[in-house]
């Protein structure tokens, strides 16, 4: 029986001789694949410095760490999110707080935003990290989010875990021009894998050099940083600095990476050739498709779906299950981060702040939607949910 999942991999003979390559090198943990593809990366998403790692979880710890966030200090981020987001925070004695989204995009909503920052001054909690995610692989409004970061003085990391390849306003996503650091995944769902795996990209040496010792144990062995100079002549010498953490990315992982991003490009195109054919196919009064300007580009990790009827709820659950019951694996992104029952024991939030945020999860479905994937199971999945629609959502 075969299932069609909302996203996977796509994996060619040349990804597979780049990992025998290493494979049957002399590195397979710590070598040159790994610098190789943070280079790569870099020239990629136009940023100065990258550093790679074990996923996007981990690149959001560090981010966090190098921007020096600590006990008590307060992050702020969107509910419509998986948990990893909001939960760097809390790893690290931190609070968390949440802004709703646009429902439209899924994205945040700055106007909310500015609201909220404007209450916070006052209230004496503004956030020392905003972390904005870019829903489905669209990007955020990123130059008004920064000139608010300007405004409250609060720093930013971007999850842009969902949208390498996206721009926004003619800026690949990752160039960092309106963000401290960004940070992708590159997990098999993802525009492009290393099985396993993240980026943490950033403008900043000194950020920079913080990502590198943090994902390795806090350990440097470059002797320009060394705090005690008469050992910089001991080759054997290395010093711990910092308390990090072990989030290296391996020789393997790389030498995939930098295979798979040779076709970026052709991934994200052909991710936006199957967001146009549902989108032209699936104009239904009953369905609530993506919809935004040409200032945007989405990469399209994701094609979601919205139900508008007064039923939603309901509908969303018996689509859902028609999809699956015909092996299309289909998903809900995602559950709100704030009504996990972990933030639920631990926090209590305004839900009739986040109202957008808990409409989105229970009338939104994500299709099937990754490159190789062919056109008559698409035209499969649109006759089902036109055939759905005329018959339930009268």
């Amino acid at each position: 029986m075969r299932i069609f999942p909302y996203s996977r991999q796509k994996i060619s003979s040349s990804d597979i001789k780049a990992v025998s390559r290493v494979l049957r090198s002399d590195f397979i943990t710590q070598g040159p694949e790994v610098k190789k593809f943070e280079d790569k990366i870099c020239k990629a998403i136009k940023s100065k410095y990258s550093v790679a790692v074990n996923s996007a979880t981990s690149a959001l710890h560090i981010a966090c760490m190098a921007l020096n966030f600590k006990k008590k200090d307060i992050l702020w981020t969107v509910p419509n999110t998986f948990v990893a987001s909001a939960n760097c925070a809390i790893h690290l004695g931190g609070k968390v707080d949440f802004v709703d989204i646009d429902y439209q995009s899924g994205n945040i909503d700055v106007s909310l935003l500015e609201q909220k920052l404007i209450k916070a001054k006052k209230n004496k909690k503004l956030p020392k990290i905003l972390i904005p995610v870019h829903f489905a692989g669209l990007p955020t409004e990123q130059d008004r989010i920064w000139k608010l970061a300007k405004r409250f003085n609060f720093k930013i990391i971007e999850d842009a875990s969902h949208s390498l390849g996206s721009r926004y306003k003619g800026n690949i996503t990752g160039n960092c021009k309106w963000s401290d650091i960004t940070v992708f995944s590159l997990h098999p769902v993802k525009i492009i894998t290393t099985g396993e795996g993240g980026i943490a990209a950033t403008n900043s040496e000194k950020l920079y050099k913080k990502l590198q010792i943090f994902k390795n144990h806090g350990i440097t062995k470059e002797k320009s940083q060394f705090i005690y100079k008469k050992n910089k002549y001991n080759d054997w010498y290395y010093e711990q600095q910092y308390l990090g953490l072990n989030f290296r990315m391996n020789e393997i992982s790389a030498a995939l990476g930098i295979s798979q991003l040779k076709k970026l490009k052709y991934f994200v195109k052909e991710r936006n050739k199957i967001a146009k054919y549902y989108k032209k196919n699936l104009k239904l009064g009953n369905l609530l498709l993506p919809n935004f300007s040409k200032e945007f580009y989405s990469s399209f990790h994701l094609f979601v779906i919205k139900i508008k009827h007064k039923k939603y709820k309901v509908l969303q659950r018996k689509l859902f299950n028609l999809l699956r019951k015909n092996n299309y694996f289909v998903q809900v992104h995602y559950i709100p981060v704030h009504l996990q029952p972990f933030y639920r024991k631990r926090f209590k939030f305004e839900n009739k702040e986040l109202t957008n945020s808990v409409k989105h999860s229970e009338s939104s479905i994500s299709l099937p939607i990754y490159p190789g994937l062919k056109k008559r199971f698409l035209l499969n999945i649109v006759k089902i949910i036109k055939n759905f629609v005329a018959e339930e959502c009268k």
